[in-house]
């Protein structure tokens, strides 16, 4: 493994530029200029269908649980099929193909077929039309949006939450389409001769014509429109392409249930795939119980070369790896690095999973990570070098530039680079308001520098800045880092952690338990909490790092109401706002039964 990250034609050495400005300012950025890069998404999908036409593309579990494989050349071919039928559609120009349904073959033929004849495409998170009964969400999107096209898997999970929007386009169904009237059907739309006019409208794409729209998670308000351009995602990749330099050795095989409606499995997963002519295996599992035996499945089946998830997903699948050393074996074979983002990865974790990697393979395995957001598309920096543990996201990718400006008593970062948004979709003032005087984005992250002296060392991540609150005492607390550090200090019977104390004297700390709490001794987990707590007051870290008083919830975190995110992230400002009785109670006096105090 130490051949592996000192070999430049496998990874890019670590280098960092830094300028220190008067201000207290820095601004980093790579010396490695950014090389040239596809015009467009469907420049992969034409190269490999070229290049390598038998070779496999993307593959999903049927009905009968057996896989349906797509090689690069059929992908093409049906690609050509439904652009074709998008042309003869005669769609009013510039409105999105949306999608509200979940990964799956059908919706990434769909997306591939738009983009290839410069038709923008926004995939929406299911959970707004398939988990809810009310659709006032769903029904603004979709008047934001204007679609040309709404698509969706299935009519009978999907056709209530459409009639109830009011939508002003043609539906499309990959089943369920004749109990719906004039609803077109997906496999009809297959059935077309591809023309000319395909091609005609592929060339005529400009890198800056919009590719796809993404929407924010909305925690503050309503989803705002992030514009991608093909410019954008094409770039990116390149800048991933230059730093994990093994992805030209090795074609990346993927095991991935990241949702499309996000950043993270849509431009950086699935475009990682197609930029490389890799294989993309959709797994119908999720972090979730019930759902992450799926995943556990497909993991020994497939056997990936890179897998990525997020901190939730990673928690769920170790005791399934401790408990069975051959399913770990199997998982782990042919990994060349597990990749977490979309939070930090609490230090227990990351330590588990370097344990049981020691116990079923030759060489240690390579924890790593990005940073960015649906604005960066996505990935700004990469730690592209053996970390020692969690916290550090990395250092500038090529062509993108950092400042790390004063706020308060924390660095903001901010992002520049061809890979950074143009601005949200019709919304002038927010796309305004989202930059700086430097065309800086401002991403609300915070961060400094991990090596004050050694800049190529990377950026040590410090939360988000608006999360942040203080203490009646004046305090601040620091909500990002102290989560991380108290579902550490609470393994194995915390999943995620929500920090309390906005303007009261005491910090506090509501528990969502983990399976492992579930199942053990209420007075035995108390027990093990409590015994926590008492080892952060010894370490002496003061009011702002160790909370007093914790309570354990009994209900999980709802995405409906916007709890957690598809990816499993926990939204601690939506937490505490629905949760508002629980707070209380926390801090109540005489003390409920259900909170745990700090000896």
């Amino acid at each position: 493994m130490a051949d592996f990250f000192d070999d430049p034609e496998q990874l890019a050495p670590p280098r960092t530029l830094c300028e220190r400005r008067p201000d207290g300012s820095l601004l980093l950025r790579s010396p490695e200029p950014l090389g040239e890069h596809a015009r467009c998404i469907g420049e992969w999908v034409e190269r490999w269908a070229a290049e390598t036409p038998d070779a496999l593309a993307l593959a999903e579990r049927d009905r009968a649980g057996d896989w349906r494989r797509l090689s690069y050349g059929e992908l093409r071919r049906q690609i050509g099929a439904l652009a074709q039928s998008l042309l003869d559609l005669d769609l009013p120009a510039g409105r999105p193909v949306v999608v509200l349904s979940d990964n799956a073959v059908d919706h990434a033929l769909l997306l591939l077929a738009a983009m290839h004849v410069g038709r923008p495409v926004c995939t929406v998170s299911s959970a707004y039309s398939r988990l809810t009964r009310d659709h006032t969400k769903l029904r603004g999107i979709l008047k934001a949006l204007q679609p040309g096209l709404v698509y969706a898997a299935d009519q009978a999970v999907y056709g209530a939450a459409i009639e109830a929007s009011d939508v002003d386009a043609p539906v499309l169904y990959s089943r369920g389409a004749s109990d719906a009237p004039g609803a077109l059907d997906f496999g009809t739309l297959l059935q077309a001769e591809e023309t000319a006019a395909v091609m005609n409208a592929f060339r005529a794409i400009e890198p800056d014509h919009h590719a796809k729209y993404l929407l924010t998670s909305g925690s503050t308000g309503h989803p705002k429109v992030v514009i991608n351009t093909h410019r954008m995602l094409c770039a990116n990749q390149q800048m991933i392409a230059q730093t994990w330099r093994f992805l030209r050795h090795t074609k990346p095989v993927l095991l991935d249930w990241l949702p499309w409606s996000h950043t993270f499995g849509a431009n950086h997963n699935f475009n990682l795939v197609l930029a490389h002519g890799g294989a993309l295996y959709i797994d119908e599992g999720r972090p979730a119980p019930g759902l992450i035996e799926k995943t556990v499945k497909n993991l020994r089946e497939v056997k990936p070369t890179l897998h990525f998830n997020v901190p939730r997903g990673l928690d769920m699948l170790l005791p399934h790896f401790e408990a069975d050393h051959h399913l770990a074996r199997d998982a782990m074979s042919r990994l060349q690095l597990i990749f977490y983002a979309g939070a930090a990865l609490p230090p227990a974790s990351w330590q588990r999973l370097e344990s049981i990697a020691s116990k079923v393979r030759d060489t240690p395995l390579w924890l790593t990570t990005s940073w960015g957001s649906t604005e960066t598309s996505p990935a700004a920096t990469s730690a592209h070098w053996k970390l020692e543990g969690a916290g550090n996201i990395g250092a500038p990718l090529p062509g993108v530039d950092l400042k790390l400006v004063p706020n308060g008593e924390k660095l903001e970062i901010r992002v520049r680079g061809v890979s950074v948004f143009p601005g949200y979709r019709d919304a002038p003032e927010l796309t305004a308001a989202a930059f700086d005087d430097e065309g800086f984005y401002r991403i609300g992250d915070a961060g400094f520098l991990a090596d004050a002296e050694r800049p190529e060392r990377g950026v040590m991540f410090n939360g988000r800045v608006a999360e942040d609150f203080k203490l009646g005492s004046g305090t601040w607390v620091s909500v990002g880092t102290l989560r991380v550090k108290l579902v550490s200090a609470f393994a194995p019977y915390a999943q995620d952690v929500v920090l309390t104390g906005h303007d009261r004297d005491q910090l506090g700390a509501l528990v969502f338990p983990s399976p492992a709490a579930a199942a053990a001794d209420p007075q035995v987990v108390a027990a093990a909490i409590r015994d926590a707590l008492d080892r952060l007051r010894a370490e002496g870290g003061g009011s702002s790092q160790c909370p007093t008083r914790v309570m354990l919830l009994t209900e999980p975190p709802s995405a409906d109401a916007g709890e957690i995110t598809d990816k499993g992230y926990v939204n601690q400002r939506a937490v505490l706002a629905r949760r508002a009785q629980e707070v209380e109670t926390l801090y109540a006096s005489p003390d409920d039964a259900r909170v745990i105090r700090a000896r």
